[in-house]
């Protein structure tokens, strides 16, 4: 029997969301979710896709993320989809920091945990989660091949006069400093989606790409190459987001140490979880702040022009570092779903040969679409990310025709 399926995993602090796909054509055969790990009120939803299955939901304490790819394992049981199945190729898991060693996907090896493990420091609220998801998994199937697909892979390409902030060389050297970029395999899986929607091969294309959900990226990628991404060291750095600032003047911090008596973590908290929109109005769903603004609030209509403000310095940031753009592409929660956000982002933009069809982009569709003017000199389109997919063919590329010879 063939082995042609694939677990992907993404194992966060509290929660473990996964999709069990049959690569000879990508079908999705199961998707869940385990969240609240660790509490009384955990919760797991399993949507088998195979079949007439229906959806099923399971409430109760899930002690540990052990616990709960043991109940995710129990779930696929159910429908004929166990992990024990011989037509179960690799379990892909999504790393989020790979430093520049992991430029490709991975076969997982105690060397390559030992590792993801050095890289800790600089990924501190997601690599320990990752870990954890690839023990447990491993601890299930030690027989089956563990792959890594790392968010930080397709960004390695960058320049070093991208890649490099600007301090001391032998400290950043000494400390992994540098900018290493997040969601790459969103910004990968949308920069080829947005060069086929084209009819063109990715090699051809120059593509700016908008990640924007509640963490929001930006990437230029030229030739199927990312030259330059919006986040850095951490997934702070670039845009306005959910909860998070983006760019801000690395002062702020000691003047917040000397002026305010706050301490590295509580601005490490501040930055991070109490910033972006929710800082700026007390929300953080873009649907919400457009209600609001559609309602006359000033402060929510501040904070949705402090978001489109920075989106517009990124585009014309990349039009620059890129010199010709072939097409803007809005992916992710926010990219995929408010169109009033991609109209006012590209508003203004006509003489770097942007625009947006007013009709066009009111339409809402699951599918990749062009929003642009027929005669637009660039255009502007909406991907819809899947991030499990290319984790899926990553790892399958990678391990299928070994498992399989």
């Amino acid at each position: 029997m063939t082995a042609t399926r694939v677990l992907v995993l993404n194992s966060g602090s509290s929660s473990v969301k996964y999709q069990l796909l049959d690569m000879r054509d990508s079908t999705r055969l199961a998707v869940g979710l385990v969240e609240r790990i660790g509490e009384s009120t955990s919760r797991l939803v399993h949507t088998p896709l195979a079949g007439d299955g229906e959806k099923r939901e399971r409430t109760g304490a899930i002690a540990d993320h052990s616990a709960a790819l043991k109940a995710v394992a129990d779930e696929l049981a159910r429908d004929g989809l166990g992990l024990d199945s011989p037509e179960l190729a690799a379990i892909g898991h999504r790393v989020v920091h790979g430093g520049l060693k992991f430029t490709e996907p991975t076969v997982i090896t105690d060397e390559v945990m030992a590792e993801i493990e050095r890289l800790v420091p600089v990924a501190p609220l997601h690599n320990p989660a990752n870990i954890t998801g690839i023990r447990t998994a491993q601890a299930l199937r030690p027989d089956l091949p563990q792959v890594a697909v790392f968010d930080t892979a397709f960004h390695t390409t960058m320049p070093e006069s991208a890649a490099r902030y600007a301090i001391d060389v032998e400290t950043a050297d000494a400390h992994r400093i540098r900018r290493y970029g997040f969601h790459g395999t969103s910004h990968a899986y949308v920069s080829r989606a947005t060069a086929a929607l084209l009819g063109k091969d990715p090699s051809e294309v120059n593509v700016i790409v908008l990640h924007l959900g509640n963490g929001a990226s930006a990437s230029a990628v030229a030739g199927g190459r990312c030259v330059d991404t919006s986040m850095g060291l951490t997934p702070l750095e670039g845009l306005v987001m959910g909860t998070r600032s983006g760019d801000v003047d690395p002062a702020v911090t000691f003047h917040l140490m000397r002026v305010a008596g706050m301490s590295a973590d509580e601005i490490d908290v501040l930055l991070n979880k109490k910033s972006g929109l929710v800082g700026l109005c007390g929300d953080n769903d873009m649907r919400e702040i457009r209600r609001r603004v559609d309602a006359g609030d000033e402060r929510a209509t501040l904070a949705f022009d402090i978001y489109v403000h920075r989106l517009k310095k990124y585009i014309g940031a990349y039009c620059a570092v890129l010199g010709r753009v072939d097409a803007v592409a809005f992916t992710a929660g926010v990219g995929e779903n408010a169109a009033p956000v991609r109209e006012a982002a590209i508003a203004g933009l006509e003489q770097l040969g942007l625009a947006v069809d007013a009709g066009l982009n009111a339409v809402r569709s699951d599918e990749a679409r062009l929003i642009s003017p027929r005669d637009a000199r660039v255009a502007v389109a909406v991907v819809p990310t899947d991030e499990e997919l290319e984790i899926a063919r990553q790892s399958y590329d990678l391990v299928g025709k070994k498992v399989n010879a």
